[in-house]
């Protein structure tokens, strides 16, 4: 009788530890098969493209220290190269650029690359960010004309040579080129050897590009960052805060020593503020 008992008392115990462990082994697998649900929920990070796009009397290279600077961050960046001929033209190339880029893009433009940025990224979605630096930024019907003497204080026109082309139409149009005594007006916190490369290696752009209707305002569907260059003579900073201003630019940064080509004279402080963009929109 007593060994009976004890041989029941034996496999009784044996019996509940196996169950326990069966248990356990169930808790554990059910919380292995979990865990990758849970990640799976968690999207990766995805790093934006940086498209960069200049204004008048300059080209890509303009953008080379920031570029620097973005590519040390880790950012992919691309230059668009801007035809300079005005909106009709301008802002469907810019925005061809755009197609061709696959996953998120912030866009960034300086100057009349302003005014081409908000044409070219109405109706694209993998825009998530529009970055002005020191750049225009009209509503629909605006023209550059308008907002560069809306405010006082620009002195670019004056150093502004007018030459003479021929379109392919036959027609005649007019190129501005900055002259050789440009550099206050527009680049006054490089050395004068620097503007010396700027000015002989400029892009002149076409005279109409003042003229022509803004007809789209990506800005208004897009989030938007800008910058202030304080001491600008081409687009006045009164102007730029006005333009961010309605906007409703997330974050403006002010450059208050800088001249028009804050690109060139304060590049981190640029690439921050693009960084800034990017990692808000990842």
């Amino acid at each position: 009788m007593g060994t009976e008992v004890s041989r029941r008392q034996v496999l009784a115990a044996g019996a509940a530890l196996a169950g326990t462990a069966a248990l356990m082994a169930g808790s554990e697998g059910t919380a292995a098969a979990a865990a990758p649900t849970r990640t799976d929920k968690e999207k990766p990070k995805v790093t934006p493209t940086i498209v960069l796009v200049h204004g008048g009397y300059a080209d890509s290279s303009c953008w080379n220290a920031t570029i620097q600077e973005l590519q040390h961050k880790g950012y992919t960046t691309v230059c668009g190269s801007n035809p300079l001929r005005g909106i009709p033209t301008d802002a469907p190339y810019i925005g061809s650029l755009l197609d061709s880029i696959s996953g998120p893009v912030v866009l960034v433009a300086h100057s009349m690359g302003g005014t081409v940025i908000t044409n070219a990224a109405a109706g694209k979605a993998n825009v998530k960010a529009l970055v002005y630096i020191a750049a225009f930024v009209p509503d629909v019907g605006e023209t550059q004309g308008e907002l560069i003497t809306k405010f006082p204080g620009s002195e670019v026109e004056p150093v502004s040579v007018p030459v003479p082309y021929t379109k392919a139409d036959g027609t005649t149009g007019i190129d501005l080129y900055l002259s050789k005594d440009g550099q206050a007006a527009f680049a006054a916190d490089i050395s004068t050897a620097d503007f010396g490369v700027l000015q002989a290696t400029q892009r002149p752009f076409d005279a109409d590009s003042f003229i022509y209707p803004t007809t789209a305002a990506a800005w208004k569907t897009i989030p938007t960052w800008g910058l202030v260059a304080g001491r600008d003579k081409a687009i006045p900073p009164a102007c730029e805060r006005w333009m961010y201003s309605r906007a409703n630019a997330r974050k403006v940064v002010e450059v208050p020593r800088s001249s028009h080509v804050v690109m060139i004279s304060h590049p981190r402080i640029v690439a921050d503020l693009i960084e800034d963009a990017a990692e808000a929109i990842s």
